[in-house]
């Protein structure tokens, strides 16, 4: 089951805030999630999200996440794919084997809905996390 990046870093809260959602609930959360992990789970989401807008082999997947970031991400090989079969094991991608434009042959992968609804999902949780420690950066100045 792939973790979200969120859930990890707000394991250091104890309680929720009044109102607020319990992101530290057993059901889909590990306090005990290591930086690799919290690593993967970031990957994940980028990955997620680039499929999110149109169907791309590996390749043009790590050139969208590098050109959306202004260069300063850069997933290379040996991390991407095993995420992409990591994903496509969890049911969130599906994979196609085409020929491209240069008479190669690509794996094509697609967002699959339940893929579309993880996104989403992970997506939330990182805007969460990140409004989060926007806050507290910000309290500090």
């Amino acid at each position: 089951m792939t973790r979200t990046v969120a859930a990890a870093a707000l394991a250091l809260s104890t309680s929720p805030p009044t109102g607020g959602l319990d992101l530290l609930s057993a059901d889909d959360n590990n306090i005990d999630m290591s930086p690799d992990d919290r690593l993967q789970g970031t990957l994940d989401l980028l990955v997620l999200r680039t499929l999110a807008d149109e169907p791309m082999h590996g390749w043009a997947i790590s050139r969208r996440i590098r050109e959306r970031s202004g260069d300063v991400l850069q997933v290379n090989q040996g991390s991407l794919y095993p995420a992409l079969h990591r994903l496509e094991d969890e049911g969130w991608l599906s994979a196609e084997w085409v020929v491209a434009e240069t008479g190669r042959r690509a794996k094509v992968y697609t967002l699959t809905a339940k893929g579309r609804r993880a996104c989403e999902r992970e997506e939330r949780g990182w805007l969460m996390f990140v409004a989060a420690v926007t806050q507290v950066l910000q309290a500090a100045l």
